[in-house]
């Protein structure tokens, strides 16, 4: 190679890392704030689990994530809103199972959680407990059935908004345990538990992290727990499942997603970035302690999982004949 041909390839090279440098640069929103977008009122399982990320996701990329909470609808408003902003990479969303693969089975939505939204990771799953006040007159899951049988349509059980998970474990237990619980939606937890606590409704498929300081001081009572398993935190407490009710199962889980049109670039960073969040060990104990588990996935795997509660939601929908009234 003369020296013509080697300042020629040295130039090219020079070239090269150059736009890789500005393509690496545009891949990423600038140095200003991040919005994270949550869908419930603060204080609930959705907004200390967001809080908790956002604060580290914050310290690792250098730039302030500050958490925006548009209750309201189920955690529709928050979804349309992402939905419609601005797909450049600064607006994120802390997505839910009801918006995302429950609501537009019931009733008729703006957006398409699809194609007007994009996958980025997993966040979080939990089961939800079913707590009654301790006025409620029952102590046991069975009992908790004959008082519902006793008054059919009496006794209500409270939800984070029509088509949310909490709705559906409700009417998906109404259906198992062939009872007649009246739903009363809510625009999140925190909201929901002031009523429960107050004994102006009689109970909540909740959020463990809502619901556990007031287990543990007394003032609530567990009855089950909605997953397949007993959680470590509730180790005395039985499982729907194994109460009577076999493969019972209805989890509440949250997930990142960004605006439809988000570039595939940006969606990729903002992938490794929460990844490595929910990866940290002190975010995953601190998650663990408010007994919520982190869910880390590709962009992928993601979209696959929703793909699979959509269709297994909808099909409980229908064969229940749900309505989000």
């Amino acid at each position: 190679m003369n020296k013509r041909q080697l300042l020629r390839a040295t130039a090219l090279v020079a070239s090269s890392l150059l736009l890789a440098g500005t393509a690496s640069a545009q891949d990423f929103p600038p140095k200003k704030p991040v919005t994270l977008v949550v869908g419930f009122a603060a204080g609930g399982a959705a907004d200390a689990a967001a809080r908790l990320i956002a604060k580290k996701l914050g310290e690792n990329i250098g730039q302030t994530v500050v958490v925006d909470n548009k209750g309201g609808a189920g955690g529709n408003i928050a979804h349309q809103f992402v939905a419609n902003a601005a797909p450049d990479g600064t607006v994120l969303l802390f997505g839910s199972v009801g918006p995302l693969t429950i609501a537009p089975h019931l009733m008729k939505l703006t957006y398409d959680p699809f194609k007007d939204l994009a996958a980025i990771s997993g966040g979080v799953n939990f089961p939800n407990v079913l707590v009654v006040h301790k006025a409620a007159g029952a102590k046991t899951l069975a009992e908790f059935i004959q008082l519902s049988k006793k008054k059919p349509g009496s006794v209500e059980f409270a939800s984070t908004g029509a088509g949310s998970a909490s709705h559906l474990a409700g009417e998906l237990f109404n259906q198992r345990a062939g009872i007649d619980m009246t739903h009363v939606p809510y625009k999140g937890g925190a909201p929901a538990l002031q009523d429960l606590l107050g004994e102006r409704i009689t109970s909540y498929f909740a959020a463990p992290p809502t619901a556990m300081p007031h287990v543990e001081s007394g003032k609530l009572i567990p009855l089950a727990t909605t997953g397949l398993t007993r959680p470590a935190y509730l180790p005395n407490v039985p499982t729907v499942a194994e109460s009577g009710f076999p493969g019972f199962e209805a989890l509440n889980w949250y997930a990142f997603v960004a605006p439809g049109k988000t570039p595939a670039p940006l969606l990729d960073r903002w992938n490794q970035e929460i990844v490595k969040v929910l990866n940290d060990p002190g975010v995953k104990d601190a998650l663990n302690k408010h007994g919520l588990t982190p869910q880390p996935t590709t962009r992928a795997e993601l979209t696959a999982f929703m793909k699979k509660e959509s269709t297994q939601w909808a099909a409980i929908i229908k064969e229940r004949k749900l309505t989000a009234d």
